[in-house]
């Protein structure tokens, strides 16, 4: 097993993310390239001490961008979607 605390990176704060985890109390996180979701879902009970129900996995694509004359290529990451079981809560503190 790979080291818990490798497998999650970052809380993701986007709109998208605060409709999921109000209506369906569902997280958002980006997560390790390696990670699968068993890896997750042990990472998350552990660490944050919470019931997970399900996961949920998407890889995405880094964009093509322009910077000026040369072009350059933003970062692949993989995100996780955890849904937490009825009654489950974690909060975030969101801002700096």
């Amino acid at each position: 097993m790979k080291n818990i605390y490798s497998i999650i990176k970052k809380p993701l704060f986007t709109e998208k993310g605060s409709a999921l985890k109000e209506t369906h109390n569902k997280i958002l996180v980006e997560v390790s390239k390696g990670a699968n979701k068993i890896d997750i879902k042990k990472a998350v009970e552990e660490i944050f001490k919470v019931k997970v129900d399900k996961v949920s996995t998407i890889n995405e694509q880094g964009k093509w961008k322009r910077y000026g004359r040369s072009v350059g290529k933003r970062p692949d990451r993989k995100k996780a979607i955890i849904t937490l079981k009825k009654g489950e809560k974690l909060e975030f503190v969101e801002g700096a």
